[in-house]
């Protein structure tokens, strides 16, 4: 029996409109955060609680996959200085994507989407071509999902108020100073 589509959340802000859209449509599927790249881990803890907040609301099952920034941090080393939109993130983009297409291959879903370029801090071109490389890598499908067109940021803006979500004022790794 298929499990539907697995959405990789980032945080609540940027996947609150998406949700709310999912459930709307009655679109089988199930939020799966994974995200070694938040620091610090207090921050990361805060992004989740917000994200099963969020899937609470519109009956979406959630998932978390495992914290493993030292893996992160160990893959992005070198790239400490790239700026935002830069080889770091596409490095980021892919190891994420990468691995939660490896985790829906094994479970049984049908294809993994993401509001990883829903932020307009991130380069939704580069975000595709990341989602693009892991599943010709895990052979599971890549479904677009539109988080920023056709009023998707003004309901997104009017949920983060609705829902007095937590909006974090940085997207992942900790910015430079």
């Amino acid at each position: 029996m298929s499990k539907g589509i697995l959405l990789l959340s980032c945080c609540a802000p940027c996947s609150c409109a998406v949700v709310e859209k999912l459930a709307r449509d009655k679109v089988l599927a199930e939020v799966v955060f994974y995200n070694p790249n938040i620091r610090p881990e207090a921050e990361y803890c805060k992004r989740r609680d917000e994200n099963k907040r969020v899937c609470e609301a519109y009956d979406i099952p959630f998932i978390e996959l495992e914290y493993d920034n030292e893996r992160w941090c160990a893959l992005t080393a070198g790239l400490e200085n790239e700026p935002e939109r830069g080889a770091r993130c596409s490095l980021c983009f892919y190891m994420r994507l990468k691995r939660v297409m490896e985790y829906a291959k094994a479970n049984g879903y049908d294809g993994v989407a993401s509001v990883l370029g829903v932020s307009r801090y991130k380069n939704l071109a580069q975000v595709n071509q990341a989602a693009a490389r892991a599943s010709e890598e895990t052979g599971v499908p890549y479904v677009q999902i539109e988080g920023r067109k056709g009023g998707m940021q003004e309901r997104r803006s009017a949920l983060i108020k609705e829902l007095n979500l937590y909006n974090q004022d940085y997207c992942g790794c900790k910015p430079r100073h």
